[in-house]
């Protein structure tokens, strides 16, 4: 099948969205929206969060206003931007794009509701537990990290004569031991050697795919990370340049040009982030919402990226897929 991709509200994602109120009627409540990500490479996802959000009635201008921030990856940023949401003040601040979004916005405020999009959250000291997460946090629990293994073992499947693949990690993201661990591990119950590349910059992106390509490595995982997610198109570029076949954690990669991709659905995450937005401005507490988990997984190739690799997919490995790019 042909899949044409299609950015919504990008214009819209910068900061606030906003329309005058008709004469007497009530005031929008306000709604923060942080990311660790950009906009640019958002659209799909906040299109999801505005469907949640308007599945249950609340529609922006009407009920309320959404005013984003971006870190655009740089997670140094993300304390600054919460902060200035708090002191808007909001009604409900949305910290999405992983845990450091979510510890920026934990340490911003103990009053205002707070739904975070984030790996492992009770690990991670985010809440007390899944079920009754306490205090003035929820939101869903994102399986990335705990699928790098998986990612892995996929990336195996492809490549089964080659002994050695790569892995890119980002060294300031908080989960960069588990991933690493988790991928060490992983290659040594398939017999494989993996090489790990630390990349923060955007030179230092660069400078580790050809570190790779002079290794000779057979193929790259290519690490959940929202830094990354801002970065995705430097990287499939790089991925293509170098003829390196890629296994990504997002459906997003795959329908920009990566080869395979294997995770969660972000628009079913976002989606749900809305949901739970709204029923906050209904009155709900976020003490009483248990925290969600991704239960949505999509395995997406892109066919003519590799037919641009010289790449074939095995015929089982295709059967399996949720999702065929042509």
């Amino acid at each position: 099948m042909r899949f044409v991709q299609r950015r919504e509200f990008i214009t819209l994602l910068g900061s606030t969205v906003a329309w005058p109120p008709a004469a007497g009627a009530q005031q929008p409540l306000l709604i923060g929206f942080m990311s660790s990500r950009s906009p640019e490479d958002s659209g799909d996802v906040v299109a999801a969060f505005r469907r949640g959000l308007g599945e249950r009635g609340v529609i922006e201008g009407r009920n309320v206003v959404t005013e984003f921030r971006w870190a655009r990856g740089q997670y140094s940023r993300l304390p600054a931007l919460a902060a200035e949401l708090v002191s808007r003040p909001v009604s409900v601040l949305v910290a999405a794009g992983g845990p450091s979004a979510a510890y920026a916005a934990k340490a911003a405020t103990s009053t205002i509701p707070i739904l975070f999009v984030s790996t492992d959250p009770v690990k991670s000291g985010l809440v007390a537990s899944l079920n009754r997460p306490g205090g003035n946090a929820t939101g869903v629990h994102l399986l990335t990290t705990d699928l790098e293994a998986k990612r892995l073992g996929l990336l195996h499947e492809l490549l089964p004569g080659s002994a050695l693949v790569g892995a890119l990690l980002n060294p300031k993201y908080p989960a960069i031991a588990q991933q690493e661990q988790e991928l060490a591990e992983a290659a040594r119950t398939v017999g494989r050697t993996i090489a790990f590349l630390n990349a923060s910059t955007d030179a230092e992106i660069d400078a580790a795919f050809a570190t790779l390509a002079r290794q000779r490595v057979a193929g790259v995982v290519v690490t959940g990370d929202p830094f990354f997610d801002t970065r995705r198109d430097q990287i499939i570029a790089l991925a293509a340049h170098h003829k390196l076949p890629a296994i990504y954690h997002f459906r997003e990669y795959a329908v920009a040009g990566g080869l395979t991709s294997y995770g969660v659905s972000l628009g079913e995450a976002y989606r749900n982030i809305g949901d739970y937005a709204a029923r906050i401005v209904n009155g709900a507490s976020p003490a009483d919402l248990p925290v969600m988990q991704s239960v949505k997984f999509e395995l997406v190739i892109n066919l003519k990226t590799a037919k641009t690799l010289g790449f074939e997919f095995p015929p089982m490995f295709s059967a399996r897929a949720d999702e065929v790019i042509e």
